[in-house]
């Protein structure tokens, strides 16, 4: 077991400040209150952080336009949605008929029909791009409104994965980028990654024994130990309040927020999407084919996960399973209608589920949801049934925070291809979520806020949204 003689020797200055923006969950008891001051010295920027959350699902690989949420069915055979299209509860609009149950919650969602990507590279813009600095989006908030939520001691930013919910069995590749990069920001302001292992998340667990716990007066004598041991100087300056805030959030439990055990097993049940799609169904000659698997275990239990981080408090969490999205009909991908089972068929549930869920809790306007990936499809089916990449358009939808529900906004062309008038960027996308986490007139204000994060704050929403 790790002692605290040997966690304060083991780690310097700026480990520790990394880990402050791991937040409370599971940090041994008498490190927490030196985290929490290290963590919020900044503080939230009062009413410049708006009480709202956003969760940034972002479909890796890159979805179709034609068989989500823009079906094109009066176009040419080769180009129009090959799986068939269902109405909407929003009149004279359809969807792809994979996307049953979000047709069916269609007057939730803001749908975009004119965002355009930028370029057919697999990445994972709009999170970590050349818009955004190469920081990564949760960095970005994380810098604004700290890295830990002083109400409930959690991170503010979160990057969950399949890791998060299935442990080692799920796959740890990132392909094309890393979703927490903290750029120039510096690793303090890096998303906490559940799941994520390494030498400090395995140190992080509540190792002082039950009855010091509830023993207040050797709670507080092993704090004072570590305020020794920590060259921190003023930064640790009025330890006693700190102290106080981390010993009444470790008896509140805030760090089981993270935990799927705390949930009602029916829930668990309800979110559950490997039902739909067990691995026995799935085609073992993709090479992809351990990306569909863990797609369709996790996805849900990610969604219920997100769920709980939000109602506690986490300001920005990004959701991302692996690299399914791709969809060419090659050795690694299978073909777009394929893919619409494998990929389509847990995003249609989990999400629905997700929405219904923020709704019966009164949550939707306090947490905006974004779908979205980094390049749409061709037009044109090629010769194998599959789609190419495409930077042209692709499919973007939004609901909660606050935006308009039930509003389609923008059209393609008749092929699906371009924008037919009000394009949406890269940049507007990351200008509604800049205006809706945050008063981006008063965050101009701020002294020390870096150029960038001011930058960016520059960019324009998408239009008459927020």
């Amino acid at each position: 077991m790790l002692t605290l003689g040997d966690f304060s020797h083991r780690f310097g200055r700026r480990d520790f400040l990394r880990i402050g923006a791991l937040g409370i969950a599971g940090l041994p008891a008498a490190l927490q209150p030196a985290l929490l001051q290290a963590a919020i010295r900044r503080g939230p920027l009062g009413d410049i952080v708006r009480d709202r959350s956003i969760v940034f699902l972002h479909m890796q690989g890159g979805p179709t336009q034609f068989e989500t949420f823009d079906p094109k069915m009066s176009a040419p055979s080769e180009i129009r949605c090959v799986t068939d299209e269902i109405s909407t509860r929003i009149p004279g609009v359809t969807f792809g008929a994979t996307f049953e149950k979000l047709a069916a919650r269609a007057d939730r969602l803001t749908v975009v029909r004119s965002f355009v990507p930028g370029d057919s590279s697999h990445d994972i813009k709009p999170i970590v791009s050349a818009a955004t600095k190469k920081t990564s989006l949760g960095a970005i908030y994380a810098r604004v409104a700290g890295t830990t939520d002083p109400r409930s001691g959690l991170p503010n930013s979160v990057w969950a994965n399949p890791r998060s919910v299935e442990g080692k069995a799920a796959s740890a590749e990132v392909k094309f980028g890393s979703f927490n990069d903290p750029g120039a920001l510096g690793a303090g302001y890096a998303p906490f990654v559940p799941g994520s292992g390494g030498p400090l998340q395995q140190a992080m667990r509540l190792n002082l024994p039950l009855d010091r716990l509830n023993d207040r007066r050797s709670l507080l004598a092993s704090l004072d130990v570590v305020k020794r041991s920590i060259d921190a100087g003023g930064a640790l300056a009025g330890m006693d309040a700190f102290q106080e805030q981390a010993f009444q959030v470790i008896l509140n439990g805030a760090g089981d927020a993270f935990d799927l055990a705390k949930e009602d097993p029916r829930n668990v049940a309800r979110y559950d999407t490997e039902p739909l799609v067990p691995a026995s169904t799935i085609d073992p000659k993709w090479n992809n084919f351990k990306r569909y698997v863990d797609h369709g275990r996790s996805l849900g239990k990610l969604m219920l996960l997100t769920r709980r981080l939000v109602e506690a408090g986490v300001g920005f969490i990004t959701v991302s399973t692996d690299f399914v999205w791709d969809a060419h009909a090659d050795n690694n991908n299978c073909g777009v209608a394929e893919n619409m089972r494998y990929a389509g068929l847990p995003f249609d549930h989990a999400v629905s589920t997700f929405l219904d869920d923020l709704e019966a809790r009164g949550l939707s306007d306090r947490v905006l949801l974004v779908c979205c990936g980094e390049i749409g499809r061709t037009p044109r089916i090629n010769k194998r049934g599959g789609r190419d990449h495409w930077g042209g358009l692709g499919p973007l939808i939004m609901a909660g925070g606050g935006l308009p529900r039930g509003r389609v906004y923008g059209q393609s062309t008749r092929d699906g291809g371009e924008p037919n008038g009000d394009p949406v960027t890269q940049e507007n996308l990351i200008g509604t979520l800049m205006n809706t986490a945050f008063d981006v007139g008063r965050l101009r204000l701020v002294p020390g806020m870096p150029t960038d994060i001011l930058r960016i704050a520059e960019y324009q929403p998408i239009a008459g949204l927020v």
